[in-house]
């Protein structure tokens, strides 16, 4: 029973399902819903609505419209949308207003002169590689960018209104509304035309995914409905069958999705182009091309029941089931083969990591087993390692790496670049592994790596790790930010260090930030140092820039002009306010 200094909420997903129920102090803010809502889903991004207003983690509970209800819409964003790194050549921030500053190369987003006017009441942007969409306070959506990849969604404008949700794909975009309809739009071939399936995604739509060029979406009865690339997995139409009831989980590879029904049995298809090869029991049917995961014909009947989760990595699947046992299909060379290691994946597998063309599962006794493309799933030369005590592992572009919790080699942090590892362990010493010239090779400064470490931050080609008395020690490739001696005298004091592909960008406890590392990706800030010389609290970077928020709310900017390092357009905008960059 709730007290008078209490409020009860219920946390509930678009689907029904009650994530969290109970009473907060009125005292408390918002952020405590996140909170909640997020345990249910562990590493998932989600926004939460109060009817079709957003609520930010600031709003003080107190502050909520209770004439609106107690009920909070959980709305879970896609894991494209929360992971991934910004892939757009062009940047959008967000102001505490509410509304958006845009910079960058003007067609593909960086200009949203035309449609200045609407960017108000902002709560939401999501970019694909092309254009923008950002959510607006009362459920309206707004889009920019080029035209043929999402940026102009003006046949469908009537139709984005009580939009919750919005999920990318390469060069389109699809947005859930709070009536569980779908509006789809951006280039056809790529999931923006969804008018074939469009009576399916009228109402009780819960989940949209996409991949590459197509979408699957799970409605509330259980059912998939797909659109798209038919070689990407837009066309499910063989397996239409299988995908009317039950499914829980979608997940998709480059090029293929897999779902995963209530009855544990597991239903893939993807690149229909390439022929087809079906199962004939009915449960498991695939087609495609067996290289990216479409066929899993192989292994039908070890898919029938008890699946409880699929992981993808570019090339293949990963299956575990309730068992603990594994079950792999796909590109052979990529982790779809697991014949070597078949014996060890019979029973106790609870979690399964990948790299782009390898898979790890961890068992539940700590060991380790791997397989896959020999850069990541040959472990053969640490096995004796890998017998015990693992708790997590790590992936880069092309291999693993696993902690262990027994305490033997003390590591409690593992970072990865594309094709090395460091970790820091326990005493504050850090080990580096992998292709030299990426940063797997320490040695140069080992003497300055041998205790005090705190963090350690990756970029493509080269590593940077931050003391616990405040100095800064770098390796791997000297041009991307591995050769930091030119800086070297003003890293002191830092407590936070950002990568982007080729440079690094330093915070220091005052405010002030220190770059190195390829000039014209951003590691060159001489054109704004003045501004940086104070006051900064975060940077983000994409590709080949940077931004800094400053206390004030004011963004500096600096890197490669075309790719947001020039902001100077719309500098008048980013002179406050600003609250959120992506």
């Amino acid at each position: 029973m709730a007290t008078s200094s209490e409020i009860y909420f219920e946390l509930v997903e678009l689907s029904g399902h009650v994530v969290a129920k109970g009473a907060w102090n009125s005292t408390l803010r918002t952020d405590c819903l996140y909170r909640s809502a997020r345990l249910a889903k562990p590493g998932r991004q989600c926004r939460l609505l109060q009817g079709t207003r957003e609520i930010t983690p600031f709003t003080p509970l107190a502050a909520l419209d209770l004439r609106l209800g107690t009920c909070i819409q959980v709305v879970w964003l896609s894991s494209s949308a929360a992971d991934r790194r910004s892939r757009s050549q062009a940047f959008a921030a967000i102001k505490a207003d509410g509304s958006v500053v845009t910079w960058g190369i003007a067609g593909y987003g960086g200009d949203s002169s035309l449609v200045a006017p609407l960017l108000t009441g902002v709560v939401q942007v999501c970019g694909n590689a092309a254009a923008f969409a950002a959510i607006r306070a009362d459920g309206s959506v707004v889009t920019w960018g080029n035209a043929r990849g999402g940026g102009d969604s003006s046949a469908v404008a009537p139709l984005l209104t009580g939009v919750v949700q919005v999920c990318e794909s390469g060069a389109a975009f699809a947005a859930i509304k709070a009536d569980g309809s779908v509006v789809t739009w951006g280039n056809a071939s790529w999931g923006g035309d969804s008018s074939a399936v469009a009576p399916l995604l009228t109402e009780g739509v819960v989940q949209v995914y996409g991949n590459a060029a197509a979408f699957a979406a799970i409605k509330a009865d259980g059912s998939v409905v797909t659109w798209g690339n038919a070689s990407y997995g837009g066309d499910s139409s063989v397996v239409a069958q299988l995908l009317t009831e039950g499914v829980v989980q979608v997940c998709g590879s480059g090029t293929a999705f897999a779902a995963i029904k209530a009855d544990g049995s597991v239903v893939t298809w993807g690149n229909a182009f390439n022929g087809g090869d079906s199962s004939a029991d009915g449960s498991v049917v695939t087609w495609g091309n067996a290289f990216h995961g479409g066929d899993s014909s192989a292994v039908a009947p070890l898919l029938t029941e008890g699946v409880v989760q699929v992981y993808g990595n570019a090339a293949a699947f990963a299956a575990i089931k309730a068992d603990g046992r594994v079950v792999t299909w796909g590109n052979p060379f990529g982790g779809g083969d697991s014949f070597a290691v078949a014996p060890l994946l019979t029973e106790g597998a609870v979690q399964v990591c990948g790299d782009a063309s390898a898979f790890a599962a961890i068992k539940a006794d700590g060991s380790v087993v791997t397989w896959g493309n020999g850069c990541g799933g040959d472990s053969s030369a640490v096995a004796p390692l890998l017998t015990e005590g693992v708790v997590q592992v790590c992936g880069n572009s092309n291999a693993l790496a696993a902690i262990k919790a027994n305490g033997s080699v003390g590591v409690v942090q593992v970072c990865g670049s594309s094709q090395a590892f460091a970790a820091i362990k326990a005493d504050g010493r850090v080990v580096t592994w992998g292709n030299a010239g990426h940063g797997g090779d320490s040695s140069a400064v080992a003497p300055l790596l041998t205790e005090g470490v705190v963090q350690v931050c990756g970029n493509d080609a080269a590593f940077a790790a931050t003391k616990a008395d405040g100095s800064v020690v770098t390796w791997g490739n000297a041009f991307n930010g591995g050769d930091s001696s030119a800086v070297a005298p003003l890293l002191t004091g830092v407590v936070q260090v950002c990568g982007n592909a080729t440079a690094f960008a330093a915070i220091k406890a005052d405010g002030r930030v220190v770059t190195w590392g390829n000039a014209f990706g951003g590691g060159d800030s001489s054109a704004v140092a003045p501004l940086l010389t104070e006051g900064a609290v975060q940077v983000c970077g994409n590709a080949t820039a940077f931004a800094a928020i400053k206390a004030d709310g004011r963004v500096v900017t600096w890197g490669a002009a075309g790719h947001g390092g020039d902001s100077s357009a719309v500098a008048p905008l980013l002179r406050e306010g600003i609250v959120q960059v992506c």
